[in-house]
């Protein structure tokens, strides 16, 4: 699809999931059109005819599979100024590019897209679960326009938590440059780079409205990350870069309970 809109979804697709068409569908049908790319390292037929389906390009990098790479790899195609690295597994609102559009332009410099979400569990868009909507409280400070672009408010949104959903971020390549996902950590590659976005001069241009649908299954990665104990490591590992040892003790106590979620 070559739209006028200087944003592209960059859909990362990995192997055969059954929700990869449903995820390409709600980018087909924004009411404001815009660029689609697919990649994936896994290449097969599967993904290969779903893209040629919905006439989408397909890029395929070589090597391991990994999240990092994987999701550099997407950005990096990407020819806009903005990109909206899309999960296979998760749906958009008809509005997100509309809504995207009317919010960047009210900010002096935009670097982030963020919009809230509502997990998908079951196949049914429902009922938030706590998750959701600690998660919804902790990102109100980014409702305060002034407060969105201050090095503060972008880290304390973030200092109980990984408040913001990964799919509903759009990144102003344009201003943050190629290969921005840095991070070595595995599970919490994203907080960790929400982390380095907001020491990044510039807005966090957050919209409270359910933009995004995230999806809770138990193929999901989050499971494997939690049974293999890779998610508690990653998530201390991020809470001692906000508070002293002793603290980030008791807040392990009480964010462990969240696991059972697999959100």
């Amino acid at each position: 699809m070559n739209a006028t809109t200087n944003h592209t979804f960059a859909v990362c697709a990995y192997k055969e999931s059954p929700y990869l068409e449903e995820c390409v569908r709600s980018l087909m049908e924004q009411t404001v059109k815009t660029n689609i790319i697919m990649t994936t390292s896994t290449p097969c037929e599967y993904i290969k005819e779903i893209a040629e389906k919905h006439k989408i390009p397909l890029y395929v990098r070589n090597g391991k599979s990994d999240i990092r790479e994987d999701w550099n790899f997407a950005y990096d195609q990407a020819e806009t100024d903005w990109v909206t690295i899309a999960h296979q597994d998760d749906k958009y609102d008809k509005d997100y590019v509309k809504e995207f559009l009317n919010t960047i332009k009210d900010y002096k410099k935009p670097i982030a897209f963020v919009t809230d979400y509502i997990p998908i569990k079951n196949g049914k868009i429902g009922v938030r679960d706590i998750n959701s909507k600690l998660r919804r409280f902790l990102r109100k400070p980014l409702k305060k326009r002034e407060w969105a672009e201050k090095r503060f408010w972008k880290r304390a949104v973030l200092s109980l938590g990984n408040s913001i959903c990964c799919p509903a971020v759009t990144y102003h390549k344009k201003v943050l440059g190629a290969s921005f996902f840095t991070s070595e950590l595995k599970y919490n590659i994203d907080w960790d780079t929400f982390l380095k976005l907001a020491e990044t001069e510039g807005a966090f241009c957050y919209v409270e409205k359910p933009l995004t649908f995230y999806r809770v299954h138990d193929g999901a990665t989050s499971k494997e990350f939690i049974e293999d104990h890779r998610r508690e490591k990653d998530d201390r590992v991020m809470f001692e870069k906000f508070w002293p040892r002793w603290m980030v003790n008791i807040i392990m106590v009480f964010y462990k309970k969240a696991y059972d979620t697999y959100d």
